[in-house]
């Protein structure tokens, strides 16, 4: 019988390498199942700039057996809402919970900070995923095209 070990902590700046593969994978993903083309901004983050993050926004990483296999990260800006980003979870290690796992833990810290509203963005023919946040109990507030594509502003109100 196998053991695994899961845990989600907070990122530190050592921590972006991983961090950085794990985005490269899920948002190459992201792209391919949605069809988009050119590049969007979480692919075009480099390791310093998520160095960085790591000290100025709330980043966490998922291990599985201290192997890096998720991530996400939000900040509150100043009307007291949450934006949450940069979420993604390795191919190999999906529909186990990790997802789930990180966005309860987001919901648990800003629920516990006041803050009544969290957002989030995603390409809004992204099925899967719009389920997903669905399930999160997330509901679409508005879309745009603002990017070159139809997305979605996806919100959850606590």
């Amino acid at each position: 019988m196998t053991v695994y070990s899961f845990v989600v902590r907070k990122a530190k700046p050592e921590d972006a390498e991983a961090i950085y593969n794990i985005l490269q994978e899920a948002f190459r993903k992201y792209m391919t199942d949605t069809s988009l083309k050119g590049s969007i901004e979480a692919l075009e983050e480099t390791i310093e700039q998520i160095k960085k993050e790591t000290l100025r926004q709330h980043v966490f990483i998922a291990c599985i057996n201290d192997e890096p296999v998720g991530t996400i990260r939000y900040e509150i800006d100043e009307k007291r809402e949450a934006h949450i980003s940069r979420f993604g979870v390795r191919l190999d290690f999906h529909n186990i919970g990790i997802g789930k796992s990180l966005m309860n833990l987001v919901d648990s810290e800003i629920e516990a900070l006041g803050v009544k509203k969290a957002y989030l963005y995603s390409a809004s023919k992204y099925t899967d995923l719009i389920k997903f946040y669905y399930g999160r109990g997330f509901y679409i507030e508005s879309t745009s095209t603002d990017k070159g594509y139809v997305r979605a502003k996806l919100v959850k109100e606590f």
